[in-house]
């Protein structure tokens, strides 16, 4: 199976980067794993958020293949902890998913053609967290989930 990460702008602080780059190596042992990033929109403060979503997802859109299996980060999207959401990415390979997205949309959330168009939706927490500290947490747990499935020692219960 291949996981991309799609993201909507760059990650910008120092610290995360190094963060979300330790993750990354540490899951290449794991699964075919690649991060993309989708350009930030020129000139969105001046859209209306309703216009800004709808371009990002444009821009989206093009990275998305008829066969991917999309699955949003999404403040209303289903919670679980790591055992399950490692049992989720299980059942994804059991079910012979072969290109599994996930996406982090932008700072006012998806398009509504987003939400039609995505096989599910994620929430990392009843928190709010930054874009940019979103990406650390995910790939953490995209990391954690397959130590978990390995049964390998890196998460405790």
């Amino acid at each position: 199976m291949q996981i991309t990460f799609l993201q909507n702008g760059k990650t910008e602080a120092g610290y995360l980067k190094e963060g979300i780059a330790v993750f990354e190596k540490r899951l290449e042992h794991y699964v075919a794993y690649k991060s993309e990033v989708i350009p930030s929109l020129k000139n969105a403060r001046n859209m209306p958020v309703s216009r800004q979503k709808q371009e990002e997802f444009l821009l989206m859109k093009k990275y998305f293949a008829q066969s991917d299996c999309v699955i949003l980060l999404d403040e209303h999207g289903k919670e679980y902890g790591s055992v399950e959401f490692s049992s989720f990415l299980q059942s994804k390979m059991n079910a012979g998913v072969r290109n599994l997205t996930f996406v982090a949309g932008g700072p006012f959330g998806f398009a509504p053609e987003a939400y039609e168009s995505a096989q599910g939706r994620i929430s990392l927490s009843k928190m709010t967290f930054s874009h940019q500290m979103i990406r650390l947490l995910f790939t953490e747990q995209l990391y954690r989930a397959f130590t978990i499935l390995k049964g390998e020692p890196y998460h405790n219960e």
